[in-house]
């Protein structure tokens, strides 16, 4: 015979011709020679050397463990003294009683969307990453899900959890705030053959998602390409000079046959401009050479238009002082005041005639 103790933390296994003949918790017990025992912590994960259902034929065998049996379309979540400890895949899992509190909640994937009855919490643990899809569309965001390659639905705004369970999940974004595309450096033949190359930036926003991108791909580069198109074409229709008068109105004729081109994409433009037009070396020194002629033309009409009013100026005060002579003779004044201004002093000399003259400068008449 021989005396075995079982702790309080322990199950025996009592083995007898190599089968388990019974199972003994927390204890002291007697053995026949023919037996021996297996002892397990109940601490560590359940891992014994004998056949599962087997042990299930054992009558003491269900009071000592928790048996969860998943199905291949189910996942279960496991709780011990109810804070969640992990996730359980399809299978038959065995757990020892006794030490903790296990509590399990069995979850079907069959639906598309997760269950509300599991906490969004726990989908965020990376522990849920083989079996869930998160999908979080931000506000200003629309997003179309595809399931194994078709059309599902419409996202709005919002967090999202899908079961990856024999579904292929894609799921497309489109940013629907105002957005802004460059077509930069565009060489365009105008229509008086001068060579430029032109920058020409617009704003629109996507206004029908599926349109966008159900109906095109890659909607984007379809519309760069479209304004691209107009942009050449109606610059190549256009002399130097046209555009450079009218760029404005030019871009407000490309941007309105623009608009209706870009609703069968989904898209609605908002705005558009030529930002820069830029000329060939030769050219530009041709223009700054027509400005500079041009400005020294307007200059010299101005000097010409000044002579002419201060000539007529002068033949009008001519004019007056001959009919006028009191007017004529204040005149005179005025100018032998200005030259007396200049002189310190007068030395005359010469006969009395001299006097005589300038008396009679002064005097009226």
């Amino acid at each position: 015979m021989k005396r075995i103790v079982i702790n309080r933390n322990q199950i025996g296994f009592i083995i007898k011709n190599n089968g388990v003949k019974r199972i003994v918790t927390e204890g002291k017990y007697w053995l026949s020679f023919a037996e021996k025992v297996e002892i397990y912590d109940m601490s560590l994960p359940f891992n014994v050397n004998h056949n599962l259902d087997v042990l299930l034929t054992i009558p003491e065998f269900d009071e000592i463990v928790e048996i969860v049996e998943v199905l291949d379309n189910e996942i279960a979540l496991m709780f011990v003294n109810n804070n969640f400890s992990r996730v359980l895949p399809a299978g038959r899992h065995v757990f020892w009683k006794g030490l903790a509190d296990y509590h399990f909640q069995i979850e079907s994937m069959d639906s598309l969307e997760v269950q509300d009855s599991i906490n969004k919490s726990y989908l965020m643990l990376d522990v849920f990453k083989p079996y869930v899809s998160r999908v979080k569309v931000a506000e200003y965001m629309s997003s179309l899900l595809f399931v194994n390659g078709k059309f599902e639905r419409e996202l709005l705004p919002g967090e999202y959890f899908f079961w990856k369970y024999r579904n292929e999940l894609e799921v497309l974004y489109v940013d629907q705030r105002v957005l802004y595309m460059d077509i930069p450096g565009q060489e365009i033949l105008t229509k008086d053959k001068v060579q430029i190359r032109l920058n020409v930036s617009f704003q629109y926003k996507v206004v029908d998602v599926k349109k966008a991108l159900l109906e095109n791909q890659q909607y984007d580069s379809q519309l760069y390409l479209l304004m691209q198109m107009m942009a050449r074409t109606f610059v190549a229709d256009q002399t130097l000079d046209s555009l450079l008068e009218n760029k404005d109105s030019i871009a407000k004729t490309i941007l309105e046959e623009g608009k209706k081109a870009a609703e069968k994409l989904g898209v609605q433009l908002l705005s558009m401009g030529i930002k820069d037009i830029i000329l060939p070396g030769e050219v530009k020194e041709i223009m700054s050479q027509v400005l500079i002629a041009e400005k020294k033309a307007q200059a010299n009409t101005i000097t010409r238009r000044e002579e002419t009013a201060s000539t007529r100026s002068l033949l009008n005060t001519a004019k007056l002082l001959e009919e006028n002579a009191m007017l004529f003779r204040l005149k005179e004044m005025e100018y032998v005041e200005k030259i007396a201004e200049k002189i310190n002093s007068i030395s005359v000399s010469g006969n009395g005639q001299v006097v005589d003259q300038l008396k009679q400068l002064f005097l009226n008449k």
